[in-house]
């Protein structure tokens, strides 16, 4: 009868195990185990589990000394070490000094403990050839959980809390005991005897989540008596919901958003015909893909994005998304730039001193061919088709001319107009994106004045009229 709790949690943890597919037969995982009852009781647990022989799974038991509590670390890491040593699995030890890794880094002590206790633990799955890492996060921790990021302001993903299975670094990190109450795994323990270990600094209100747990939860506790109950009810649901419409924005996003010069785009039209949530989710997927190497993809910046995407009058702008990268609107085209993904061109200029002649504009893979004709009346009948050629009357112009690079300030003498106009007003009226306009030529004469901007617009210079007798032909291929 004193086991009867420990062998319900057994047949607890064995239908969650096949319910989620936590493992295979043949796995071998390693148990993270601190002493505490949580973990002791994990790994007492996996251990009767690990008893299938048809399952046939082999644990690894592997602890992690922070070096935070002195001869307290050193007396959980020599108890677990024998906890393993009686029941037969193998032990790993890891020797972390945090201290001296938060002064390097600048950390917090629990970020730095618990990414120091990670590499630990993945360095051990990878020794042992382990597919997945068995941690001892219970219902308690998740009530904790969500309590710690409703207050954060998160999202419905946040709310979801702790995943029982998500995939870090090709290892599966897996939460068997996710759906009980620490109180049921304490009493397991004393009804059967199991020795573990307390954590003093589990009564330290210093830490966040000793605050929550301690503080925050009885408060709140007496106006709902099973408010631990009701936030693992929450994040159960919101985490079903959650991965739905993630789900749905994945499909959203094979629908809507394609590659433009290498980088993530979409056109406004199609992401404003998608429901809010999904315009969030896509921005948020998308930034995810994003090598960003930034955990700065909040609600400020994604709805800054999705409110600029949306708005019904054609426009431009930058935004700044952190390590370098962007997000651009380029009139109905939202890009998604990534740091050192759209390099500047370098300055070029070409001259054309005799015809025919070919110039290979940089980073277009386009040329540029220039042909001189000289056939007589007939030349009066040419005419340019589209703004992808241009004739010029060839005894007009001022030898040698030049394909170069845009310049600040370039002006254009257009046809139609009594005086010039900047190139850069020229650009906007006919809605060239800015991330295209540094790939676009001049072609001028010797005296510098711009004849041709190909695919957008000629000038008024030497234009062919009826008493031409020959002209030079410019056209993009």
């Amino acid at each position: 009868m004193r086991e009867l709790i420990m062998h319900r949690l057994v047949e607890l943890v064995r239908r969650t195990g096949a319910e989620q597919r936590l493992w295979s037969p043949g796995d071998s995982i390693v148990v993270a185990v601190s002493g505490g009852p949580d973990s002791t009781a994990l790994l007492h647990i996996m251990k009767e589990i690990a008893a299938d022989g048809e399952l046939g799974l082999k644990l690894i038991c592997a602890h992690v000394n922070h070096r935070l509590r002195g001869g307290e670390s050193e007396r959980d890491a020599e108890f677990v070490r024998d906890l393993a040593q009686q029941l037969g699995i193998p032990f790993e030890l890891g020797d972390v000094d945090v201290p001296a890794y938060m002064k390097e880094t600048g950390k917090g002590m629990e970020l730095a403990a618990r990414e120091k206790r990670y590499e630990f633990l993945h360095q051990v799955a990878s020794k042992h050839g382990a597919v997945s890492i068995a941690l001892a996060h219970h219902a308690d921790d998740q009530a904790e959980t969500v309590i710690m990021r409703l207050l954060r302001g998160s999202g419905p993903s946040g709310l979801a809390g702790i995943k029982m299975k998500r995939s870090e670094k090709n290892v599966e990190l897996i939460r068997p005991l996710l759906r009980i109450y620490k109180a049921e795994l304490v009493q397991a323990c004393q009804e059967s005897g199991i020795a573990y270990v307390v954590d003093s600094s589990n009564e330290s209100t210093a830490y966040a989540r000793n605050s929550v747990r301690l503080d925050v939860l009885p408060f709140l506790g007496q106006y709902n008596r099973q408010l631990p109950e009701s936030l693992n009810r929450l994040a159960e649901l919101i985490a079903a919901e959650d991965d739905y419409l993630q789900q749905e924005a994945s499909k959203a996003y094979a629908r809507v958003v394609y590659l433009d010069k290498g980088s993530p785009a979409f056109k406004t039209a199609s992401f404003a015909s998608l429901h809010v949530a999904l315009q969030r989710r896509l921005i948020k997927l998308i930034l995810n893909y994003l090598p960003l190497r930034t955990e700065e993809n909040d609600f400020v910046k994604v709805e800054a994005i999705r409110q600029g995407a949306v708005q019904d009058q054609p426009t431009t702008w930058s935004l700044d998304l952190g390590s370098g990268g962007r997000c651009l609107r380029e009139y109905d085209t939202i890009r998604f730039v990534p740091a050192m993904a759209e390099s500047q061109i370098p300055y070029y200029t070409y001259l054309v001193e005799r015809f025919p002649a070919e110039v290979s504009i940089a980073g277009t893979g386009r040329s540029l061919r220039l042909t001189r004709l000289e056939s007589g009346k007939e030349l009066v009948k040419v005419k340019a088709e589209g703004n992808q050629e241009a004739y010029f009357n060839a005894d007009e112009l001022i030898y040698p001319l030049t394909v170069r690079s845009r310049l600040p300030g370039d002006v254009m003498k257009v046809m139609g107009l009594n005086g010039s106009k900047k190139v850069k007003d020229i650009f906007i009226d006919a809605k060239i994106p800015p991330s295209e306009r540094s790939c676009i030529p001049m072609v001028t004469d010797a005296h510098g004045r711009i004849l041709w901007i190909p695919g957008v617009r000629r000038s008024a210079i030497a234009a062919v009229n009826p008493q031409t007798t020959s002209v030079v032909h410019m056209v993009m291929v």
